[in-house]
């Protein structure tokens, strides 16, 4: 499928002589600057060595046939089926673990099992300027892109598994996290536009991570009477057993007020604060020739906070697209500027369904299904998404 010159195009990548599914979607701005998300599943069962071997020569060749050279490789995730017996394949394989010159790209590494047959999963992120080579950095577990008055800041990985339960081990990532921007003279209320939280056993931690965070947020003025941040809260787990939370997050230096609008659809979702969680909805981003769309985790719930259709699966996977078209709306989105999903089931046996109906929902576009319970245990299937529509707003940073 051939992809626009501007706006968002879908592609499917084909290579017979790999056991890999591979899908692709590609933004293409007015100043020329285009964004991609690769998502690349084993079909075939084998080793995660094997596996990891199979997503290498994927995305090399999906790289290939897109223009895209390892320079553009801003940010990946590979969902682990068994992350604690899979680190010694991750470490050997250039993905999980660059070491090619030029490739800066940042990864996560989480154990979030994809869908059987296969143990490992891939999200790419490319940022592609023709005929430029992009001024990134390494910062520690960040990498930061620089972009005219802007620096973007993708994060990976924080843990503190020394910090004992969730709520001490989520204080101490987000101090160390403070600490990062702190240092770039950034902080959480204006900068921080997109966290993922990850917990192991999360019927169980949930409650501690959710204290700490909201008890942090207070000190840093982030309340229901001004903002939070855009996240997901999910099952998921770090390498190290002791590590309870783990967190990803995104950050942008000279981010203006302007340009920052947090997504709500009161008719269709609460605010989190009424059920006692503190994040946002979703966020909108504008720069100056596009605007990003960043979903949260979103599930079957409705305008008083209650779950919708419990314990059906189907029925709440619509009522959560419903909610994400109502969030797209508020953003002037739709489901055809979406460029990518994550979504999370929380019952093993609905997997195969949960990958029917997204199929049913968003067709081609790349999608990751994961095994990751939700953070309520009524909910049954999560999703997340980004879109990017086309602006025209000159007085803004350019993306």
């Amino acid at each position: 499928m051939m992809m626009p010159w501007v706006g968002t195009g879908i592609r499917t990548i084909v290579d017979d002589a790999l056991p890999v599914t591979v899908s692709a979607s590609r933004f293409a701005g007015r100043d020329g600057v285009e964004e991609y998300h690769l998502m690349l599943t084993p079909t075939a069962g084998a080793d995660v060595a094997t596996q990891l071997r199979w997503l290498e020569q994927a995305h090399d060749h999906a790289c290939a046939a897109l223009g895209l050279d390892t320079g553009t490789a801003i940010f990946r995730r590979l969902f682990c089926s068994d992350l604690s017996n899979q680190t010694e394949a991750l470490a050997a394989s250039p993905l999980a673990n660059p070491r090619e010159p030029g490739d800066c790209c940042v990864v996560s590494l989480v154990c979030q099992p994809p869908v059987p047959p296969a143990r490992v999963a891939l999200w790419a992120y490319h940022v592609h300027e023709p005929g430029v080579v992009l001024d990134t950095y390494h910062e520690g577990s960040t990498l930061a892109l620089r972009r005219g008055e802007l620096t973007h800041r993708w994060t990976a990985g924080l843990t503190c598994p020394d910090g004992g339960g969730p709520a001490a081990q989520t204080t101490a990532i987000l101090e160390a996290y403070e600490a990062e921007l702190d240092a770039q003279t950034l902080t959480l209320a204006d900068h921080v536009v997109r966290t993922w939280f990850f917990v192991r056993d999360v019927d169980a931690n949930y409650g501690g991570l959710v204290a700490a965070r909201k008890a942090r947020f207070a000190e840093r003025g982030l309340t229901p009477e001004t903002h939070y941040i855009a996240s997901t809260g999910i099952e998921g787990a770090a390498a190290d057993p002791r590590a309870t939370v783990m967190m990803d997050a995104y950050a942008i230096g000279g981010v203006r007020p302007e340009q920052i609008r947090f997504l709500s659809a009161p008719d269709h979702l609460c605010p989190t604060h009424r059920y006692g969680v503190t994040f946002e909805r979703g966020v909108a981003i504008a720069f100056r020739d596009r605007t990003h769309v960043l979903i949260s985790g979103t599930a079957s719930i409705d305008h008083a906070g209650a779950i919708v259709y419990p314990g059906d699966v189907r029925r709440q996977c619509d009522r959560t697209f419903e909610n994400i078209g109502a969030l797209l709306a508020d953003a002037s989105a739709t489901f055809d500027d979406v460029g990518m999903y994550l979504v999370y089931v929380r019952d093993p046996a609905d997997l195969d369904l949960a990958r029917r109906l997204m199929t049913e929902h968003v067709g081609a576009v790349p999608t990751q299904i994961l095994l990751a319970p939700v953070c309520r245990p009524g909910w049954l299937i999560e999703v997340e998404c980004q879109a990017v529509i086309p602006t025209a707003r000159p007085e803004l940073p350019e993306f």
